[in-house]
């Protein structure tokens, strides 16, 4: 232990290990376990521990649907063990010094229902060591026992476990060489979204100054509390309870076979299905994330790909046969209107009605409304922005610049993903090009607030330029990016 690194934090000390030149200090809990009593309350603090804890090993993730291998374009989407008790944190820093580093803190995605911040994918090892900052990534509640509504003492429990994490980190992090007044967020999808809740939540507001937002779905249904409810009600009809009460004695994992139920039960041609969702309510989050994002302080850089949802169709074999006319009456537009919107999908190259149909979830999601945040911040704020366009080759091709593609070059560490297949194919001199030149660009935003780096540019999307960083197989600006969403006429079907 003497030849360990050993951090004293509010709720006691923690020993790590040495990994390549780096400290790194794994599953340090940053609340009380959320069980028994404490299940559907907002997280509470430690009680602490005396003694030295080991950090050597990763914490329980949140309880969700797992299987072994995970998804097939994918790969790994959670991180055994799972358990209620899973309000941990880990860390990799350069050294537990006072050097005060930027600190980045990874939230993870994952539909609200599934993912880690455990997974290797998202190991923090090469930002710290290629940034010299210290990476964060965090585990909260998810499914059922994060985003149920009307259980407990708030809505958004899942949020609020982020904001005792985020408060836990300003308080600590100094300790293992971090800057408290230097905090960046990155999260993608679900994470993203998450991040626009903590920009106003109460307890998390002001604590964060810059933010990276990747893949945002800012296009998906908030919900009232009492919608929010008959989900819960849902839940415990599908458990073969008259009572939402029953649910508490329900196991964990009961609760996770009864989410799955909800999900499916909100599934239909199209719709890229939620078990649960936010809750806009006036304790957490009060207003839409776009407008919060928009409206805040908060420095940003936000992205998406091209081809956001064509994982959720392009190997699902009940869209194998999509038709035309299915596509025309899923719009829900009339006659002429419905082949308009059509055509402006088939004009900016989707030549199938499935791409069509992919096309404009995919906007509907997430370009769209991404591209409005973007819009609306420029008008007073600088913000920087790009669109992922790099095709994945595997599955025929059927991807495109599909979800969550950019992430191995994010974190450049296309090593760790040899279990997704949408990377296959990629050639390594591809992922060496790109991938070093956003994880640069990722780490002088982080360190400066401005994205460009030796021999790289990067300038601010403006409202007159409309300039962002268009990524293929080579990287480059531009402003040509489609909009045919605009054809809808402020239809946004679902």
């Amino acid at each position: 232990m003497s030849n360990s690194p050993v951090v004293t934090t509010s709720y006691g000390d923690v020993v790590g290990v040495f990994e390549e030149d780096l400290s790194v200090f794994r599953g340090i809990p940053y609340a009380a376990p959320p069980v028994g009593d404490l299940r559907w309350q907002s997280a509470r603090p430690h009680e602490g521990w005396a003694g030295i804890r080991s950090a050597e090993n990763y914490g329980p993730s949140a309880l969700q649907p797992f299987v072994p291998g995970g998804s097939p374009i994918l790969g790994e989407h959670g991180s055994p063990p799972f358990d209620e008790d899973c309000l941990s944190l880990n860390i990799w820093t350069p050294s537990a010094d006072d050097k005060r580093r930027p600190v980045l803190v990874w939230i993870h995605g994952g539909g609200l229902l599934i993912g880690s911040g455990n997974i290797p994918y998202y190991a923090g090892d090469t930002f710290a060591k290629n940034g010299d900052l210290v990476v964060v990534t965090i585990n909260y509640r998810l499914g059922a026992l994060g985003y149920l509504s009307g259980m407990g003492d708030r809505q958004n429990l899942w949020l609020d476990d982020q904001a005792v994490a985020l408060r836990w980190i300003v308080d600590n992090i100094e300790a293992f060489g971090g800057d408290p007044n230097a905090i960046t967020l990155l999260g993608q999808s679900g994470g993203a979204l998450s991040i626009g809740g903590l920009v106003q939540h109460p307890t998390s507001r002001g604590l964060f100054h810059r933010a990276i937002l990747q893949s945002i779905p800012l296009g998906i249904e908030f919900q009232t509390p009492s919608e929010a409810f008959e989900r819960t009600r849902k839940l415990a009809a599908l458990l073969g309870h008259d009572d939402v009460e029953a649910l508490r004695n329900e196991p964990g994992e009961r609760l996770v076979e009864g989410s799955l139920g909800v999900l499916n039960d909100n599934a239909a041609f199209g719709n890229w299905p939620l078990a649960f969702l936010p809750v806009i309510d006036e304790d957490s989050i009060p207003v839409h994330p776009l407008q919060a994002l928009a409206e805040s302080d908060v420095e940003l850089l936000v992205g998406w790909t091209e081809d956001e949802a064509s994982f959720a169709f392009a190997l699902d074999p009940q869209y194998a046969d999509t038709s035309q006319s299915q596509v025309l009456d899923w719009l829900g537009s009339e006659g002429e209107e419905a082949l308009g919107i059509y055509g402006a999908y088939t004009s900016s190259g989707r030549s199938t009605p499935k791409e069509v149909l992919s096309g404009v979830v995919s906007d509907n999601l997430f370009r769209r409304s991404a591209l409005d945040l973007v819009e609306k911040r420029a008008v007073d704020a600088p913000v920087y922005a790009y669109e992922f366009r790099l095709d994945s080759p595997a599955f025929d091709g059927r991807l495109g610049a599909t979800h969550c593609l950019d992430l191995p070059f994010t974190f450049n560490n296309v090593d760790k993903w040899s279990g997704a297949g949408f990377i296959q194919g990629i050639e390594e001199v591809v992922f060496e090009r790109i991938g070093t030149s956003m994880h640069k660009a990722f780490i002088s935003f982080v360190v400066t607030g401005d994205p460009k780096h030796e021999g790289f540019a990067w300038p601010k999307y403006t409202s007159e330029q409309g300039e962002l960083l268009l990524i293929d197989q080579n990287i480059r600006v531009g402003t040509e990016v489609g909009r045919p969403w605009q054809s809808l006429d402020g239809s946004r079907p679902s």
